[in-house]
């Protein structure tokens, strides 16, 4: 199957294929999440999937590289994009503020990645603990896709060191308030001299996205990868095209971090313009990082479409600000952007 580069034929193929392979797996997990024992623990797992399936539709887009093996890597993505989302859910409303809690937690998006991995009990370091194998069931259905795939050896280490990235936000940005600003600063540190000029909250948004992941488990389906071709998909993913995705999810999310007291990277910018200055030069950057990609028309459009599907969010159109700002984005993306804003928007209200 001919990969989409236009905005209708990856819409046609989104409706005809992906959202409906996507579905179909989320139905799956759904009915899982609704058998585990623990109250807590189920009331997560059922939120997640519920308040955040539009990041595993998303996500599933990549499953169109894979060509006859898409509803293979859907079944991959739903279930690592589940883990995330349901991980995030218990540390973000958590009963706990234990870093080794976080970590351990997390270990299972690493197990997830490494075929042959024993699960364990992710849950050893908090109260609720019995989820009727919900996790390690996600965890051994990512094992299961990605031992078939041929080019996975080849991405595995760069797709782990992307997983690293985003526990150790997870971890960092979690723990008690007073202290996540200096973790996080202190991580950033530790890398700021191997990535271009940004901010610590910029490199936070940066790791916060699980796209490069999907990116090479798609592109791994089909054939080995040789070194060229994974450096070439990791430069092309991180730190910009991620960057860009986890930015517009902290602009929709403004309001409710500032209820609920959360980290919300947008915060730390001195002004609104300087914000907007930045996000303009972040999607300047994706939009040439990827142009040494295979099919990069196709992440262009992946790129364009990102901006449409968070600013067509309810969020943003409740907030009479929010929204003003969000067109400015919408301009900056072009014709496609606005094209697939509409499409969201009434996608959404349907």
């Amino acid at each position: 199957m001919k990969v989409p580069t236009k905005p209708w034929t990856l819409l046609f193929n989104i409706y005809r294929d992906v959202l409906p392979d996507s579905h179909k797996e989320l139905d799956k997990w759904r009915e899982k999440a609704k058998t585990i024992p623990d109250l807590e623990l189920r009331k997560q797992a059922l939120a997640s999937i519920k308040d955040k399936a539009f990041h595993c539709e998303g996500g599933a887009v990549y499953g169109l590289l894979a060509g006859k093996n898409r509803r293979k890597i859907i079944r991959f993505i739903v279930a690592y994009q589940t883990i995330s989302d349901y991980l995030d859910n218990l540390c973000d409303r958590s009963t706990s503020l234990d870093m080794n809690d976080f970590r351990e937690l997390h270990t299972s998006m690493f197990h997830a990645l490494t075929p042959g991995k024993s699960t364990m009990n992710y849950y050893r370091y908090r109260d609720e603990q019995d989820d009727g194998g919900y996790l390690a069931s996600l965890v051994t259905t990512c094992q299961e896709v990605l031992m078939e795939l041929p080019g996975f050896q080849h991405a595995q280490s760069e797709m782990l060191q992307l997983a690293e990235y985003y526990v150790d936000l997870q971890v960092y940005k979690h723990v008690e308030k007073s202290k996540r600003v200096e973790l996080l600063e202190n991580w950033f540190d530790g890398h700021k001299h191997d990535w271009p000029e940004m901010t610590w909250y910029e490199f936070s948004a940066c790791a916060g996205s699980t796209l490069g992941i999907f990116c090479f488990a798609a592109y791994a389906a089909n054939s080995v990868l040789d070194r060229e071709r994974v450096n070439l998909l990791k430069k092309g993913y991180f730190p910009w095209v991620q960057g860009l995705h986890i930015m517009l999810d902290y602009f929709i999310d403004q309001e409710e971090d500032r209820q609920e007291n959360d980290l919300n990277f947008m915060f730390y910018y001195e002004s609104e313009e300087k914000m907007v200055e930045r996000m303009k030069y972040v999607k300047e950057q994706a939009e040439i990082s990827i142009r040494s990609l295979p099919d990069w028309k196709f992440h262009k459009m992946i790129n364009k479409g990102l901006i449409a599907l968070y600013l067509a969010d309810e969020k943003v159109q409740v907030q009479k600000e929010l929204k003003k700002t969000a067109k400015r984005f919408i301009k900056f993306g072009g014709l496609p952007t606005v094209f697939f804003y509409l499409n969201s928007w009434m996608y959404r209200r349907a």
